[in-house]
């Protein structure tokens, strides 16, 4: 007997380029992720109050996107990182430091050389920002996470 000779699905050829296609994709897309942040959380990180802030944070300050970081309640800005956000830290008391009020939330400012650190005053948990006044201004940086910082309620406002 005599059998005429096997002929090829016509879908494999499909399916193949189904797959070079997503294995490109796949590819294109590692390619184009930068490295998380490695940034160490706050002690109180896992207070639930510090969710509605996280979820409401800029997606860019200024022209600083924001990037995936490696620890809970924590945030950061540029690449490299220009903005670092920490939720969770020590809440700080009295202060003869300066404090600004922005959009409604005050903001302890100590001026480092060369990293500033802003904390939220008078909110549960504090919020916590690390930046460098040479690459990014601090104007810039607290008007665009005050709105986030206030998702925290206030129960204390600075003086003075």
């Amino acid at each position: 007997m005599h059998y005429p000779p096997a002929q090829k699905p016509a879908h494999k050829p499909v399916r193949r380029l189904r797959v070079a296609v997503a294995a490109a994709l796949t590819g294109l897309a590692l390619g184009g992720c930068s490295p998380a942040v490695d940034v160490a959380p706050a002690a109180d990180a896992a207070n639930p109050a510090c969710a509605p802030m996280m979820v409401a944070l800029p997606d860019a300050i200024g022209d600083a996107r924001l990037r995936k970081t490696n620890s809970q309640a924590t945030a950061a800005w540029g690449d490299p990182s220009r903005v670092v956000l920490r939720c969770g830290v020590n809440v700080p008391g009295p202060t003869t430091d300066r404090c600004v009020s922005v959009n409604d939330v005050d903001w302890v400012i100590k001026e480092g050389d060369p990293v500033w650190t802003l904390t939220t005053y008078g909110r549960e948990p504090a919020t916590e920002i690390l930046m460098d006044p040479d690459k990014i201004s601090s104007a810039t940086v607290l008007a665009d996470l005050s709105g986030a910082a206030a998702k925290i309620k206030a129960s204390r406002k600075c003086v003075g």
